[in-house]
Formats: structure tokens, sequence, C-alpha cells
């Protein structure tokens, strides 16, 4: 067996991103999402969160094709696919709680920050799941 130098490559390129967001997205637990510079510079941190992760989910699928490891393309265009089509969803939802929040409903904090919650769980999920693939990735069979 020896090291499949392409598919390593692609899931580093495909990692770094999510650990970028995993160790500065818990920054903004420390910060009332009353504030809205604070609230537009989360918003702005998903939101690139979510084009870097479609942008390198389908750099890393195509070079796991090119690879010739299509299970492992496989699972990482559902990630490419997941940025792409819930970026819309979860950036609409968050302006919908920032609109909700500056027009008085006093509830739009809390339902910022569960939201925060999510998507800071959703991503270490993935990136729990990635790195626990790398042995597997590593090696070609």
């Amino acid at each position: 067996m020896k090291p499949d130098a392409v598919a390593v490559a692609a899931l580093v390129i495909l990692l770094f991103p999510m650990g970028y967001f995993l160790l500065a997205s818990p920054a903004f637990l420390l910060v009332k999402l009353d504030i809205p510079p604070v609230t537009q510079l989360l918003r702005g941190m998903f939101n690139i969160q979510f084009r870097m992760m479609a942008v390198t989910g389908v750099l890393a699928t195509v070079a796991f094709l090119v690879a010739g490891r299509p299970l492992f393309a496989t699972g990482i265009g559902l990630i490419a696919a997941l940025a792409i089509r819930g970026r819309g969803w979860f950036m609409q939802r968050m302006d919908d709680e920032l609109s909700a929040r500056d027009a008085g409903d006093t509830e739009a904090v809390r339902r910022l920050r569960r939201l925060h919650w999510s998507g800071m769980l959703c991503n270490a999920m993935l990136v729990a799941a990635l790195v626990t693939s790398i042995p597997y990735v590593a090696m070609s069979s």
C-alpha cells in the first residue's frame, strides 16, 4: 500500500477552511448577538464558510475522481452539495433573525444563538468525519 498524494492533498485542502471555522466560530459565544456589528461579522463568517466549503468541496470531489476514489468522491460531493444548497437556507434564516432582532423581537437573539450553535455543531461533525477518514484516504487500495 502506498500513499495516494492527490487524495490526501484534497482532504487537507478541504479540512483547512473547516478547521479555521472550527477554531474561529466559538469566539462569538463570548459576545452578545444583540450588537449589530458583531452579528454582521458572524453572518459574514458563515457566508464565507459556506462559499469556501462549496469551492473546496467541488475541487476535492474532482481530485478524488482523478485519483480513482469514487466512494470518497461521493462523500465529499455530498459535503459540497450540502454547502451549496445549505448556504441559501442558512443565510436566509440568519437574515430573518437579524431583521426580527432589529424590529424589536426579544427572542430573535436566542434564535440567532441557536443557529450559531447548530452551524458550529454541523461543522464539527463534518470535521470529525473527515479526520476519521484520513487513514482510509491516505492508503490506496
